[in-house]
């Protein structure tokens, strides 16, 4: 492997290999809305428990996020990518064998145990200590945007591995590969010694949470995230079912969840790249603001093959491309040193969005008959978010007046 005379792999090998493991993690994770309707059927379950059981999963993804953030900035992500690529790989696993809803949610805390031991935020997390600065923005870009690149690689693939063989076995080939981050990990290597300063360095891992909880930007700018979690896990996990319900084929949603994900590495890269020329506040303030009116007019017109794949291409210009402005953000505000721990912290209010926007899809389906409801509440809160991030300011924190206070 080709590095540099620190002995570490050159910035494009670490960014390569970053960008790979960011597609193989995300990209099983973003195809499970595929097993819904199979899992039901066969099983006998209501959508309302596989809702629930990938609800489980983003909500514990997102609960174990800062601290497996914590942990890769105290010892490093080699070792946290390897434990969570196994952990992945054994709840995708135990979802295919499970034969009671109880092991089912089980599986679903599993897999979001591992997910957040080997997440896209770790990723970036590397690339921020890893990476040259005048790197970081594009970095943070690419690196969104292969994890984008896995859900147009893994949605499709999933459909065809369901309809060839069945959802187990496609369960378990997506259990073996996820095992491939293990040896790719080694690359992303870090340690405590890359922080930057020696003042940062002594801050402890209680101080910086603190810091950043009395940020008042901090808490608008994670307020605005939980919004994007509702808003993409809603749509990745519903909207397959949504368009069955109205007549489509699972092959179009399969299309249409791809081409948000092919469409999202135009979309990443140029959040990341526009975040070196414009306030990254504006940037996602413009993004929540467009999502809402892309829903708007899809849901108000009957859905078609057609108006399904556009809605997907447009929507994937903006579907992640929220991570790279808010990754930006925590590391303008608060430094390179906790990233990991605080974007993790920001990442909370991600899942917990995606949380109840996949158990309240499901839920209020089997209550109401439809989505109607959830749709509705996806365009308030992209206008809300489009509102709170306004006042955010794109500065270090000053925290000689946070101490004081």
């Amino acid at each position: 492997m080709n590095s540099n005379a620190t002995g570490r792999p050159l910035p494009t090998i670490i960014l390569i290999i970053g960008c790979l493991m960011a597609a193989f993690a995300f990209g099983p994770r973003s195809s499970l809305g595929f097993f819904l309707s199979p899992i039901s059927f066969e099983r006998g379950w209501s959508r309302e428990v596989i809702a629930l059981t990938l609800a489980i999963q983003m909500l514990v993804w997102g609960v174990v996020q800062p601290i497996a953030g914590a942990i890769a900035d105290r010892f490093g992500v080699t070792a946290v990518f390897c434990i969570g690529a196994i952990l992945y790989s054994a709840g995708l696993c135990m979802m295919a064998y499970a034969t009671t809803a109880a092991i089912f949610y089980l599986s679903g805390g599993l897999v979001g145990i591992g997910i957040a031991g080997c997440s896209f935020t770790l990723v970036l997390a590397a690339f921020a200590k890893l990476m040259p600065e005048h790197w970081r923005s594009f970095s943070f870009g690419a690196g969104t945007a292969a994890a984008s690149f896995g859900q147009f690689l893994f949605s499709p693939l999933a459909v065809a591995l369901i309809s060839a063989f069945q959802w187990q076995i496609a369960l378990l080939v997506l259990s073996v590969i996820v095992l491939l981050l293990m040896p790719m990990s080694v690359a992303l290597y870090t340690s405590p010694r890359a922080a930057p300063s020696s003042s940062i360095r002594q801050q402890s891992m209680l101080q910086a949470v603190a810091e950043a909880l009395r940020h008042r930007s901090f808490v608008f700018l994670i307020l605005g995230y939980f919004t994007c979690g509702f808003q993409t896990f809603f749509i990745s996990v519903h909207l397959p079912a949504y368009l069955l319900d109205r007549g489509l084929t699972a092959e179009i949603g399969g299309w249409a969840l791809a081409l948000i994900g092919l469409f999202n590495i135009v979309g990443s890269v140029g959040s990341g790249m526009l975040g070196n020329l414009m306030p990254k506040r504006f940037i996602l303030s413009t993004i929540y603001f467009t999502r809402s009116l892309l829903i708007l007019a899809y849901i108000s017109m009957p859905p078609t093959p057609t108006t399904t794949l556009i809605f997907g291409a447009v929507m994937g210009i903006v579907w992640l491309s929220t991570v790279p402005p808010t990754s930006s953000l925590v590391a303008i505000m608060f430094g390179p040193r906790w990233l990991a721990m605080l974007f993790g912290l920001a990442f909370f209010s991600h899942q917990v969005g995606g949380f109840l926007g996949v158990w309240l899809g499901g839920l209020l389906f089997e209550r109401t008959g439809s989505y109607e409801v959830v749709w509705g509440l996806t365009i308030l809160l992209g206008v809300f978010s489009a509102v709170i991030n306004l006042p955010i300011v794109e500065k270090p924190v000053d925290r000689g007046v946070l101490a004081a206070a």
